[in-house]
């Protein structure tokens, strides 16, 4: 019962943490919005029915039912139609491009009421004000503003992510630390395998490691190797590798006291690895191996507090990830497909829905085995990772998304600024609105993969286990 708890305690933290991420992506939007003037009606997280609102000023604040969504809605977001003198209002959620809200009209309804109880005068009077109420709120239009401060308005959005990522990722690395592999020890290997042996045992006829026969146990700290001093497990790796057949003095601290061991490495197939240590793999897709040389030790993992220099570069890494996540996102829902209906098994770095965030949520909260800071920091380092895929997803230049309004924001530029070279007439605004059938198509798109990603969470999960 009490894991059952704690795992809907993971899924609970993630909605949470996701809801508040994005209510603080809308806010990015928001206040350069009021900044520069622009009439805001609403600020909404979630999308579905509203289960809360309240009104401050001209602009509605609430809750929606489902909080995996959000925006706010701007007055004149796309400019007036052909044969039309309305600027249009629209919103910056995914969910809510499609729905064009009708542009507020309070004056004319005045009008009416005045009509009904007072003169010709009295009428001319009241639309005479009401022609200047709606030419007020015209000029507050998003579209009337210029280039620049539109693409602060939706980058603010984005720029929030990030910047909740790098606060996430300051706590996750210079508060809790990471584990990095140490140079003590943390197993020893009975006997010599090649990696692609698929033994789970050592048999009488197996070599035995070179590591178990030098002497070395688990818990010794590797001081130096041939007079080399070791400062972390890849330097001693290193040597290691490089030295098959080489006899190397080993010097190890013991329960406080050094002692020299004399090991030989013996030549073994190993699989090759990239700079974070994951394995290379050819055209084929199998893994690469090279003959080393062995001892058969492995490195004990501790978690070491990072400096403050550490953060954006653990940032960045995540941002280049997310965008070859995306470059590569066709063939990764093939492999999903083969995944969900067939045989095959779900890439741990692949894509997932909500779904599989929450299940991941889930099984990190309980995992009673791992210390409640171990799992903490976990928590926060997925909340980092979402904010961060939030960011990269809302500057892909596609309509709804924000980086959609950003490059026809900028296409508007550049064109009225060829029009003043070349002293044309002034082009007028672009109506992005044009891109409906696109942004439907986009939306459509997002809600196929959406579906799919939940089915193949459910059916095949990727587990931490």
């Amino acid at each position: 019962m009490q894991n059952v708890l704690l795992y809907i305690l993971g899924i609970v933290i993630v909605v949470v943490g996701l809801a508040l991420s994005i209510g603080l992506h809308e806010l990015g939007h928001l206040i350069p919005a009021k900044r520069f003037g622009v009439r805001v009606s609403q600020y909404m997280i979630g999308f579905g029915p509203t289960l809360f609102s309240r009104r401050r000023g001209e602009t509605e604040y609430g809750l929606k039912a489902i909080p995996l969504g959000g925006y706010i809605s701007m007055a004149g977001m796309f400019p007036p139609s052909r044969g039309d003198s309305a600027p249009r209002t629209a919103t910056t959620g995914v969910f809510q491009a499609l729905v064009q809200d009708a542009p507020p009209q309070p004056a004319r309804s005045t009008v009416l009421t005045t009509e009904a109880t007072m003169g010709d005068t009295g009428a001319a009077e009241a639309a005479a004000a009401a022609e200047a109420t709606e030419s007020a709120e015209a000029d507050r239009s998003f579209y009337r503003l210029p280039v620049y401060k539109r693409v602060i308005i939706m980058l603010g959005g984005p720029f929030m992510n990030l910047v909740i990522a790098v606060v996430l990722y300051a706590v996750l690395l210079c508060g809790f630390g990471i584990p990095q592999a140490s140079t003590t020890v943390g197993s020893v290997s009975a006997c010599v395998l090649p990696a692609t042996s698929t033994q789970t045992k050592c048999s009488p006829s197996d070599a035995e490691a070179p590591g178990r026969a030098a002497g070395i146990t688990p818990g010794d700290r590797i001081v130096s190797i041939d007079g080399t001093p070791i400062a972390s497990w890849e330097q001693g790796t290193a040597v290691i590798r490089a030295s098959p057949g080489q006899e190397l003095s080993i010097v190890v601290e013991r329960d406080g006291t050094a002692q020299t061991l004399t090991a030989t490495p013996l030549l073994n197939e190993r699989y090759v690895t990239d700079a974070s240590g994951a394995p290379v793999t050819d055209a084929t897709g199998a893994k690469v191996t090279t003959n080393v040389g062995f001892l058969g030790i492995s490195p004990a993992t501790e978690v070491v507090r990072q400096p403050v220099t550490a953060v954006l570069p653990a940032v960045g890494d995540n941002i280049s990830r997310v965008f070859r996540l995306i470059l590569t996102l066709p063939q990764r829902m093939v492999d999903v497909v083969n995944a969900a209906f067939g045989p095959g098994e779900r890439d741990p770095n692949g894509p997932v829905s909500v779904v599989g965030v929450g299940r991941i949520a889930g099984e990190i909260t309980s995992l009673n085995t791992v210390p409640v800071q171990e799992r903490a920091a976990a928590l926060i380092g997925l909340i980092a990772s979402l904010n961060v895929a939030l960011f990269v997803f809302n500057l892909i230049p596609l309509m709804p998304l924000d980086g959609g309004h950003v490059a026809g924001a900028l296409f508007e530029g550049i064109r009225r600024f060829f029009a003043r070279l070349f002293r044309r007439p002034d082009p007028g605004p672009v109506d992005t609105a044009r891109l409906i059938p696109l942004t439907l198509a986009v939306v459509v798109v997002l809600g196929a993969m959406s579906l799919l990603l939940i089915y193949a969470d459910i059916v095949k999960p990727i587990s931490i286990f």
